[in-house]
């Protein structure tokens, strides 16, 4: 019997379970990793830290690449799916991103999640001012440029914008 390949995957687990998932997949004896962050909550009376997930809704699993593996993690109460780009077929998650993402969080910095955004590519705006504007991404130094072209001009018209506020179009 082959062991197959032990890769990292992402797991899509239902709202707000990420934490109770993770300790289930630990106590079934499974490698789970959990990015999380600590900010600061305010209630009435108090003020405390609270850890909260990096991604909402996901998590990730160090599996092996066999289908008992895969059936012993969609399972656990809470799992909803693997993140596939083909359908029935979990794509691995690359070492070295899982690595440098433990990097990143294990620094203690303040982290803050961007959409992927690829420079060049077609994007809409979600919120502010400019909601719902579509243009192009450019980066100019490390900032954000965005750009609505007007192609039968061959004009652009370019505004500085975070990131956050951008999504793909």
């Amino acid at each position: 019997m082959s062991t197959g390949s032990l890769n990292w995957y992402a797991v899509y687990v239902k709202s707000r379970h990420e934490f109770a998932v993770h300790r289930e997949l630990s106590r079934k004896g499974l490698d789970a990793y959990l990015p999380s962050v600590k900010r600061l909550r305010q209630w009435r009376d108090r003020r405390k830290f609270v850890d909260f997930p990096l991604f909402p809704g996901y998590l990730f699993v160090h599996i092996h690449d066999r289908p008992e593996s895969f059936l012993k993690v969609l399972k656990t109460k809470g799992v909803v799916n693997f993140i596939s780009l083909r359908p029935g077929y979990p794509s691995p998650v690359s070492p070295e991103e899982i690595a440098s993402l433990k990097l990143l969080v294990d620094s203690g910095r303040e982290l803050d999640v961007h959409p992927f955004l690829k420079e060049g590519g077609r994007i809409r705006v979600r919120r502010g001012p400019l909601r719902g504007a579509e243009g192009t991404l450019v980066k100019k130094g490390d900032q954000y440029i965005f750009h609505v072209n007007i192609d039968l001009l061959g004009r652009s018209v370019g505004v500085k914008i975070y990131a956050d506020d951008l999504e793909a179009a």
